[in-house]
C-alpha cells in the first residue's frame, strides 16, 4: 500500500486531511486547480499597502465553543483576537432616511474569533507542515476510475495541458460536492444516489460576494457604533467591522444583490453602490477608503456551478454522501458542505477532513 492518497482541492479541509495525513506517515499529494491555495479561504492586501494588514473576502471568523478549530490554532500557534462588538448597532430601514442606533440584545456577548493575518495564517500554517512538493497548483482531477484489479486511478491534468495517470489508495475529494460532479468524470458511473446527493448539496458562499472598504483607522467606533449594520435596501445586507486588532480599519459585508444582478451592473458599479451606502451609514468620512476589495463568488469557476446562483434554501441537504458498493474505502469527501453539525463553518470544513482522514487510517489497520 505505498500508493499516495490523492486529495483533489487545497482549501481548508484538503490541507488539513493532508496534515494528518502527514503525522501518520501516510504519504498524499494535493492536486488544486487553482493557482492558489486556500479554496474559499481568501485573505488579501490593499495593492501596494501591505502595512494595512490581510482582509478577508472569505470566512473571518469562528465561535469558541467549535474546538475542532480552536485546537487546530492552538497546534499550529496562531494568534487570535476577539470580532469586535462594541457600540451601537445601525438598522437602515429606507432608502431615504438615516438610519436609526439601537442596541441589539445580546450582540455584545456573541463572542467571534478572528486570526491574526486573516484565515489565509491558518492556511499558510497548514501548508508550511507538509513535505515540499505535496501541493501541486493548477493540476485540476478530470477522471477517477478503478482498474481491473480495482485500484483508484486518478486522471489529472496540468496548466501546459499535460495529463498524468496517478495510482492512488483512495481519494479525498476537498471540493464543493456540486464540482466534483460538473466536472470529475467516475468509471464505473457513481451510484445513482449518490449522485443525486452531492448534485442536490448547495455550495456554501456560492451565490455571494464580499466587499471590504479599508481606511486608515476604525473611525466609526469615535462615534459608539460597532460596525455592525442590518439593511433591507443594501446593497450590503449585513455589514461588520473588520479592522485588524490594531491600526487600520475596516468594514466588510454580505450583499442582499442577487447574483445575477451584480453580473449585470458589473464590479465598478458595484463598488460605487457600495461606497455609496457606507456613506450613508457613517458619514462623509466612510466615503475615502485606502482601497475597495472586492470577491464575487458566484463568478468563481472553482466555486460556484450555474446552480448555486440562489439563495440557499436546502441546508437539510448538508452532511456526509454515503459512498456505498465499489467505491467504498475508495472514496471520501471532505468539506464545510459534508460535515452535518457544522456546515458553512471553518469547523465544518476542518471536522469533514478529520472524518475522511479517520476512515483511511481505520482502513489501513484493516
Amino acid at each position: 500500500m505505498n500508493n499516495p492518497v490523492i486529495i483533489a482541492g487545497a482549501g481548508l479541509s484538503g490541507l488539513h486531511a493532508a496534515f494528518l495525513l502527514t503525522k501518520q506517515g501516510i504519504d498524499c499529494r494535493v492536486l488544486e486547480s487553482r493557482d492558489r491555495i486556500g479554496g474559499r479561504a481568501l485573505s488579501t492586501e490593499v495593492p501596494d499597502s501591505p502595512e494595512l494588514g490581510r482582509f478577508d473576502l472569505g470566512p473571518t471568523w469562528f465561535w469558541p465553543g467549535e474546538h475542532a478549530i480552536a485546537s487546530l490554532v492552538d497546534e499550529l500557534k496562531l494568534e487570535t483576537f476577539d470580532q469586535y462588538n462594541e457600540g451601537e448597532v445601525l438598522l437602515e430601514r429606507f432608502q431615504t432616511q438615516p438610519p436609526e442606533r439601537c442596541i441589539l440584545q445580546g450582540y455584545a456577548e456573541d463572542r467571534r474569533m478572528r486570526l491574526k493575518g486573516g484565515v489565509q495564517s491558518l492556511i499558510d500554517a497548514l501548508a508550511a507542515t507538509l513535505p515540499p512538493g505535496t501541493i501541486e497548483l493548477e493540476t485540476r482531477v478530470t477522471e477517477v476510475r478503478l482498474n481491473e484489479t480495482g485500484n483508484v486511478i486518478v486522471e489529472a491534468v496540468r496548466a501546459d495541458g499535460k495529463t498524468e495517470s496517478i495510482q492512488a489508495r483512495a481519494v479525498i475529494l476537498a471540493m464543493p460536492p456540486r464540482l466534483t460532479a460538473k466536472y470529475i468524470a467516475f468509471s464505473p458511473s457513481l451510484p445513482r444516489d449518490l449522485l443525486r446527493d452531492i448534485e442536490n448539496k448547495p455550495t456554501w458562499m456560492a451565490e455571494q460576494a464580499k466587499a471590504v472598504a479599508v481606511y486608515d483607522r476604525p473611525f466609526w467606533r469615535e462615534t459608539g457604533v460597532s460596525g455592525f449594520v442590518l439593511s433591507s435596501v443594501g446593497p450590503l445586507q449585513e455589514i461588520y467591522d473588520a479592522s485588524p486588532e490594531q491600526g487600520a480599519g475596516a468594514l466588510f459585508g454580505f450583499f442582499g444583490t442577487p447574483a445575477a444582478a451584480r453580473e449585470a451592473l458589473g464590479e465598478e458599479k458595484v463598488k460605487e453602490l457600495v461606497l455609496a451606502q457606507l456613506v450613508k451609514v457613517f458619514g462623509e468620512e466612510a466615503g475615502n477608503p485606502e482601497a475597495i476589495l472586492y470577491k464575487d463568488w458566484s463568478a468563481d469557476a472553482d466555486t460556484a456551478s450555474e446552480e448555486d446562483l440562489s439563495p440557499i434554501k436546502a441546508y437539510g441537504t448538508y452532511g456526509q454522501p454515503m459512498v456505498e458498493g465499489e467505491w467504498a474505502q475508495k472514496l471520501l469527501f471532505a468539506g464545510t458542505e459534508t460535515d452535518p453539525q457544522y456546515s458553512g463553518h471553518l469547523e465544518g470544513a476542518i471536522r469533514s477532513a478529520e472524518s475522511a482522514v479517520s476512515r483511511i487510517l481505520s482502513m489501513s489497520r484493516t
